[in-house]
């Protein structure tokens, strides 16, 4: 053991002093006057002391959030949500903030965006510090970074601190005289900066050992730090700086040996042993070593600034400088070659005991272990990914030499190929896996048989095909008996995901079983911890709830949101069932324009191929808008879309007939009958006969001037015979009914047709159907005193006219607003008709001076002062539905 004596002399000998590069700072200080700054030196240059003298100093202006980019960093995603976790610390948002959550698909351009927002949204003058921007190895990171740096707001400034160049194509911002650089040459110290580095180490050396000491070091920072290690308690300083070699390397090599060989036998052994790892803490140091007593060797290094830093406020995790992590991995290898694998299976063995697979996986690659590799790599892709760790999963694939062909990474092939696409791969790489699944040992066929189950099941979710996706939940429904901890959790994310994709098909299908396993899966995921799982089941429920009243699809859209938001998943791909949802609930109550913004959204968070079903949506939902705006072309367009997208699907999908009967109405709307009538005459006899196709009949008809042939299609869809997808489409039947009954001279008849859609339409507050129709007219010659649904009637036609419904979340209640009563909300329906309070009266049956009663309650509780700002308010507040009575 090392007594106390030997640390003091260890710490005394070592410690240096940062000294004040006055020039240098001032320097740094201008260029960060520009909008980037760029401090690219070789390693060892003083870039992190550069930055670290600079942010700490007294009087320091600027906001900064500073980030030191982890090692070998292969993962965009990781990357990105620790930019974001420093912004929002510099903006002093952390407390308040939900916290960053890593999602399987990440989508960069909307991360970019979100750093940007935050760092807009930062009062005062902010200073974006990254540090080993050199270790961030994934392209798509450093191009997203590209337009980050390019579209820095006007208070924002980044600093950048590389070993190399990278290809960042900052040509824009170099024209612009917007970018300033720090090169190796300006970092170096200058001969009078060397004598100062040397007194303020306490070493004693002659003028001209010093002037010989910048020479051979030519003002690298690293080698004049090493050379002052060495140099504190050498009996010789001037001779060892006669023996000095010049060059990087040699210095380098030459003073870690000699430090090395200096330092009493455990402190060499600890940090040549644990220089194979990222990270240390004082246990697994115990571990590589064989002796106890690490943490406190560790601790006395990093007093001394002896190339290592701590990394947690507590100071139980360290790091070595990353020049010296290399070079003592070079002496390791050089000196104990045989223990370079034992150490790697060593520390994987202890990551693994505690739950960190990513090092144990990594250490066991490290190892040439690369069965074992393969192994776990395949047992935990899984959970990684679940995790959001998906980039670190296919870095961890590359690792492994060319033409690996261990079978266990079929799996993960297959599921890197289902989330691209490429479904036909997908179903190669699981073929291998599965032969390979009957010939490992009974232990290990369950947890295999499970991961093969889960890609089958993600395949068959990406194909529609519904009595696979069943096949596989059921399998993957069955709990993990007998096993560890980690096989049950891993069972319990198998099973939530289960559910998730049996309600999506079931959903997509129409089928009334996909609300209860949606359900299901988000109330298994949000106790078993799994977010991202509970988020894809509420993005999908919302669809699920058609059949139910809007307000519900509408509210569970919305909580879907919220949650995806709540974890920085507000613009990810996954969310778009929702944002969709939304918006198509919105576009039925006649909010086009607010719809229209949720569907910019949804466009924005669909940056890639996410299935067919998911952009039939998307383009269903589009083209009913730019029906109800009259823009027939740009929706026969999108009609025509999401029918090829409904055609890819294994099997038929819910929304298939309505998508059909609305394209086939456009088009006879478009003046072209003949064409609707020969996509018609192609249709079986079965979806022929549907409700939706029927109507789609009755436009063609009413567009040939057959207002009588339009009724007689009509006939099944008004007694309820027809098949219909839900009383929407009865909806728009009674309204081209009415349509059919003026064109024929009978207005009594049309009335009572427009009267029995609008108390359809009543409990929902629908619009679109009105509008999809073309039923302006139909409505206006409805006299407003003898409909039962005035307050509606009045809510369509100023649609109709121009005027897109308020959206109720823009215009939250007040917290002091009062409910209304029963009788007040009765009254409240009658505002928005030209009825005076006596007529209102009447309508009612009730006294003239209960109605002003009312009223003046109304205007109290909504806080006005006027019968239109009252109107206005009950719209806003989504008050005049007649089923809403407290």
């Amino acid at each position: 053991m090392v007594d106390d004596n030997t640390y003091a002399g260890l710490v005394a000998r070592a410690t240096l002093r940062l000294i004040d590069r006055g020039d240098l700072l001032a320097a740094l200080d201008r260029a960060v006057a520009k909008k980037v700054t760029i401090i690219s030196a070789p390693a060892g240059s003083g870039k992190t002391s550069l930055l670290r003298a600079w942010a700490d100093r007294p009087g320091q202006r600027h906001r900064l959030a500073v980030l030191q980019v982890q090692r070998d960093q292969p993962d965009a995603q990781q990357f990105w949500l620790a930019l974001l976790s420093v912004v929002r610390s510099a903006s002093g948002a952390v407390g308040g903030a939900e916290p960053l959550t890593a999602t399987p698909e990440f989508n960069g351009r909307a991360m970019v965006d979100r750093v940007l927002s935050e760092l807009g949204d930062h009062r005062g003058r902010i200073v974006l510090v990254i540090d080993d921007l050199h270790e961030l190895h994934s392209p798509d990171a450093l191009a997203q970074l590209t337009r980050l740096l390019t579209d820095l707001p006007p208070n924002a400034h980044a600093v950048l601190a590389t070993r190399r160049d990278l290809q960042l194509r900052l040509h824009q911002l170099r024209l612009a005289g917007e970018l300033a650089e720090i090169r190796g040459e300006d970092l170096r110290f200058t001969e009078p900066e060397t004598r100062q580095l040397l007194d303020a180490s306490g070493i004693t050396l002659s003028e001209a050992g010093a002037a010989l000491l910048y020479q051979r070091t030519e003002g690298w920072a690293a080698g004049l730090r090493l050379a002052a290690i060495s140099l504190a308690d050498h009996p010789d300083p001037e001779r060892f700086v006669e023996d000095f070699s010049g060059s990087e390397r040699t210095v380098a090599e030459y003073l870690v040996a000699e430090m090395l060989e200096r330092q009493p036998d455990e402190v060499q052994q600890l940090l040549l042993r644990t220089s194979l790892l990222d990270r240390v803490n004082g246990e697994l140091a115990d571990l590589l070593t064989g002796r106890p007593g690490s943490e406190r060797i560790l601790l006395s290094l990093e007093d001394a600034n002896a190339f290592v830093v701590s990394l947690d406020p507590e100071r139980t995790w360290f790091r070595y400088h990353h020049l010296f992590a290399d070079l003592l991995r070079l002496e390791l290898r050089r000196t104990l070659p045989a223990q370079v694998p034992v150490l790697h299976r060593r520390a994987a063995e202890w990551f693994l005991q505690h739950g960190q697979v990513v090092d144990a996986i990594g250490h066991t690659q490290a190892a040439g272990d690369w069965p074992d590799a393969a192994r776990l790599l395949a047992d935990h892709s899984f959970s990684l990914t679940m995790d959001g760790q998906q980039e670190t999963v296919r870095a961890l694939l590359r690792a492994f030499p060319p033409g690996a062909d261990y079978p266990e990474l079929a799996l993960i092939r297959a599921g890197h190929n289902v989330a691209q696409g490429r479904l036909d791969e997908a179903a190669a790489h699981l073929g291998v896996a599965e032969a390979y699944a009957e010939t490992t040992p009974p232990e290990r066929q369950r947890r295999l048989r499970i991961a093969i189950a889960s890609l089958k099941l993600a395949l068959a979710a990406r194909r529609g095909d519904l009595a696979d996706v069943t096949e596989q939940a059921r399998f993957l429904a069955s709990p993990v008996s007998g096993e560890s901890d980690e096989d049950i959790a891993l069972g319990n994310d198998l099973q939530a995901v289960a559910l998730m994709s049996l309600g999506t098909v079931e959903a997509s299908r129409g089928l009334p079983d996909a609300e209860r396993h949606l359900q299901e899966g988000a109330v298994l995921a949000r106790k078993i911890g799994r977010p991202y799982l509970e988020v894809r089941c509420l993005a999908q429920l919302g669809f699920a709830s058609k059949v139910r009243p809007f307000a519900t699809a509408r509210r569970r859209s919305q909580e879907a949101i919220v949650l995806a938001e709540r974890h920085g998943w507000g613009t990810e791909w996954f969310i778009a069932p929702a944002l969709i949802t939304l918006a198509g609930t919105m576009a039925w109550t006649g909010e086009f324009d607010e719809a229209e913004r949720w569907l910019q959204r949804t466009v924005r968070a669909l940056h890639a191929d996410t299935g067919a079903d998911i952009r039939l949506l998307l383009h269903h939902t589009t083209g009913q808008l730019r029906a109800c705006r009259g823009r027939h072309q740009e929706a026969l367009e999108e009609f025509r879309a999401a029918e090829h997208l409904g055609s890819r699907l294994e099997g038929s999908h819910a929304l298939a007939n309505q998508v059909t009967g609305w394209k086939l109405a456009t088009q006879a709307r478009l003046g072209r009958p003949g064409d609707a009538c020969a996509a018609l005459t192609a249709l079986d006899n079965e979806r022929a006969g549907s409700g939706e196709i029927r109507n789609a009949s009755a436009v063609i008809c009413l567009a040939e001037g057959d207002p009588a042939g339009a009724l007689d299609v009509l006939q099944a869809v008004l007694d309820g015979t027809a098949p219909v997808i839900g009383y929407v489409t009865v909806v728009e039947a009674q309204l081209l009914a009415g349509l059919a009954h003026r064109e024929l001279g009978d207005q009594r008849a049309a009335n009572q047709a427009a009267e029995r859609a609008l108390a359809l339409a009543e409990s929902d507050r629908l619009v679109l159907p009105f509008a999809m129709t073309g039923s302006a007219e139909l409505l206006e010659a409805l006299p407003g005193h003898e409909t039962a649904h005035a307050a509606l009637l009045a809510d369509i036609l100023d649609v109709l006219h121009g005027s897109s419904a308020a959206a109720a979340e823009d215009q939250p209640p007040p917290r002091d607003v009062g409910e209304l009563s029963p009788g007040e909300l009765r009254v409240l329906r009658y505002l928005p008709t030209n009825l005076s309070r006596p007529e209102i009266a009447d309508e009612l049956s009730v006294s003239v001076n209960t109605v002003s009663t009312h009223v003046r309650s109304i205007y109290a509780k909504l806080q006005v002062r006027d019968r239109s700002s009252a109107v206005q308010r009950a719209r806003e507040l989504r008050l005049l539905a007649a089923g809403r009575t407290h």
